[in-house]
């Protein structure tokens, strides 16, 4: 890892079972509690803009005889008395565990604590599941009275803002505050519908459809929300379910391939007006994609995970992968088992971040910079690549709509996601699936007749279903591929016999399909178990990797990789494909020319086997902090009258090797003369 100056880090230690405070930098207990508040706090500060001065943590409130301390209070944003009187927000935070009606511990806390603040008017209280807000009036008897709303203001907002946001005040969600969401709106659907969770999870799915369409709807104004009097009375939720019902009959007309023409959203009309609400404040476009991603394809896998030998990627070793392929602007690049799409979001996103990087040098100026008919330049290309460049296949078809939502979610490369079983004989695939990707291609769909001709592709990443729980036995799959027949050893070689094997796991024929489905000289990076590379009864397969491909890379994965679901010990094969040429040159003179393999072991993969983070630690086993970023607040005076200071927010350092293995690949590879 590079190393950096004592200038740009300073190393703070924190003390184990301990989290540094995002508002006030104190050490607090690493609890479930703890972690909710930490994420609102972030939330409060970089969606709603309230400044950190105006935010106390754990202050005392006096209710009756007794003094307890309220999780979060706001004031002011020139306040200087932080007294009761003038906490104008107080927020609750607890763990997922528990309920909104437990007496002690409930919403019934916050109203209290509200109660005894007179200038208080808007409280939350939430357990990162579920989420109440209320606003305090004093009615007509003088007597307090709580209304829900569907959020608290913004600091720069207003009610208004709340119940009918603008286009140009929606928030990007921070860190895992789009994941909660997520959570939490589909866990009342299931509960409130009463409908199993891949059901709750699909009805969700045409709901962010609906929230994605109508951002995209410009410059129209936004109809994706609920007042939060229409959230709370039947007429107003029936007005809102024909408002959204209204955008999804367009969903349904632009994304026909995903939604029948009868499809309709199923939900109660109570149920949907708060989703709704609990969506609207977000731009579901403009949030960063490493947020997008996490929480979309941590639901996905929740909730649709199958019983096919699924066990989806961690989004570290998707980065690394994709950054050691180098996936260009002009490459075809497929997932033949994209399961929630995550490895094709990444590889499009950083052909995008690539685009961006070549078009500020030929316009000359930082993207900020760029005009509007620049922007509509690289949108316009950045359309055209989605469209064109990005393929998924899955035999899944519930993992299809959801990679084609993943896809829409990410500058919409949607369109060349299609249900098929990769390991079908091509002459056996539908003919939906052929004039579809015949198309998509630009070759004649009767030239797709064997799994000689389909190398239609320039990279492929991938993680396919493997294990033998889920053998494949048809001799009509098994005779496409060297790999279906048995292989004698003859001396210190292997020979292929003409005999079918009875069954083979499917990742051993998957190796070989991709390579079918890449064009020669183009490279894969596939996830496989180690008993490929070191079962001494699977040297066939190792044999026949090094005759019909370059082995770019091996990098063995820590065991913990794929945990908590799967402990199964898994390496990525960089590979590259050699033509026919090179093959025959080899096979002529009996010589293979030698080179050399980048190999690497990843031993600390950032979780442990229950799926915890782990951090770095110093010498002595302390977890450290490192700054966050700097923030910019009022304090001093420089000698031109602008008053700044920095304070420094602290993180902890997850300890993930994946981060360095992509840039010592890429210098290796330079010295190899590597040329992709």
């Amino acid at each position: 890892m590079p190393q950096e100056s004592k200038a740009e880090r300073k190393v703070i230690i924190i003390p184990e079972g301990k989290i540094c405070d995002y508002i006030d930098g104190k050490f607090r207990n690493d609890t479930e509690e703890e972690y909710v508040r930490q994420n609102i706090e972030k939330r409060l500060v970089n969606e709603h803009k309230y400044p950190k001065e105006a935010i106390k943590i754990e202050s005392p409130i006096v209710v009756g005889s007794k003094k307890p301390r309220a999780d979060i209070v706001i004031f002011s944003k020139d306040c200087s008395d932080y007294s009761q009187e003038n906490i104008q927000i107080i927020i609750e935070c607890k763990k997922e565990k528990v309920d909104p009606n437990s007496k002690k511990d409930g919403v019934g806390q916050l109203k209290s604590y509200m109660a005894a603040c007179p200038n208080c008017e808007w409280g939350m209280w939430t357990n990162g599941k579920y989420k109440d807000v209320f606003k305090k009036i004093i009615n007509e008897k003088k007597k307090i009275e709580f209304i829900e709303y569907n959020d608290i203001p913004s600091v720069d907002g207003s009610v208004e803002d709340i119940d009918r946001p603008k286009r140009d005040k929606l928030k990007n969600a921070v860190e895992d505050n789009l994941l909660f969401v997520f959570k939490t709106c589909h866990n009342h659907i299931h509960v409130t519908d009463g409908l199993q969770k891949s059901q709750a999870f699909f009805e969700l799915l045409k709901i962010i459809f609906c929230k994605i369409a109508d951002e995209k709807n410009i410059p129209e104004p936004l109809e994706f929300y609920t007042t939060s009097q229409e959230r709370s009375n039947t007429d107003g939720q029936l007005t809102v379910k024909k408002r959204i019902a209204k955008i999804f009959e367009g969903v349904k007309t632009k994304y026909n391939k995903i939604f029948d023409g009868n499809d309709e959203i199923k939900l109660l009309p109570r149920s949907l007006a708060y989703i709704v609400s609990e969506l609207q404040k977000y731009s579901l476009l403009n949030t960063r994609i490493d947020i997008k991603g996490k929480a979309y394809e941590e639901i996905v896998g929740a909730y649709l995970r199958g019983d096919r030998g699924e066990f989806f990627t961690p989004r570290n070793i998707m980065h690394m992968t994709v950054d050691m392929l180098v996936p260009k602007t002009h490459d075809k690049i497929l997932d033949p088992a994209c399961g929630t799409g995550g490895f094709l979001v990444i590889a499009m996103n950083k052909v995008i971040e690539d685009l961006e990087n070549i078009m500020t040098k030929e316009f000359g100026k930082p993207k900020q910079s760029w005009t509007r008919r620049e922007d509509k330049i690289i949108g316009d290309k950045i359309a055209d690549i989605a469209s064109n460049n990005f393929f998924g296949f899955d035999i899944n078809p519930d993992l299809v709509k959801a990679t084609k939502m993943n896809m829409v979610m990410n500058n919409d490369g949607s369109g060349n996601i299609f249900r098929s079983d990769s390991l079908l004989p091509p002459h056996e695939w539908s003919d939906d699936f052929k004039t579809d990707l015949s198309k998509a291609i630009g070759v004649s769909k009767s030239k797709i007749t064997s799994a000689k001709n389909i190398g239609f592709f320039d990279v492929i990443v991938t993680n396919p279903p493997f294990g033998s729980k889920i053998p494949i036995k048809d001799p009509h799959i098994l005779e496409q591929f060297e790999i279906g027949y048995i292989w004698e050893r003859d001396g210190d070689m292997w020979a292929k016999t003409d005999r079918l094997q009875s069954s083979v796991p499917p990742e051993q024929l998957f190796i070989e399909r991709c390579l079918q489905l890449l064009k020669p000289g183009g490279r894969m990076g596939i996830v496989l178990p180690d008993s490929i590379l070191g079962a001494p009864g699977l040297g066939y397969i190792r044999q026949w990797l090094i005759r019909n491909t370059h082995i770019i890379a091996s990098i063995d994965l820590h065991a913990d990789t794929f945990q908590p679901r799967n402990g199964t010990q898994t390496s990525i094969l960089i590979l590259q494909k050699k033509t026919q040429e090179e093959i025959a040159q080899e096979e002529k003179t009996g010589k293979m020319k030698d080179y050399n393999i980048f190999m690497a072991m990843v031993e600390r993969i950032g979780h442990d086997k229950r799926g915890n983070a782990i951090f770095k630690r110093d010498k002595y086993g302390n977890e450290i902090l490192v700054p966050e970023h700097t923030d910019i607040i009022q304090l001093d005076e420089t000698a031109n009258g602008t008053k700044t200071a920095k304070t420094e927010s602290k993180v902890k350092m997850i300890d993930d090797q994946t981060l360095v293995v992509a840039e010592t690949f890429h210098k290796w590879k330079m010295q190899e003369g590597i040329a992709w």
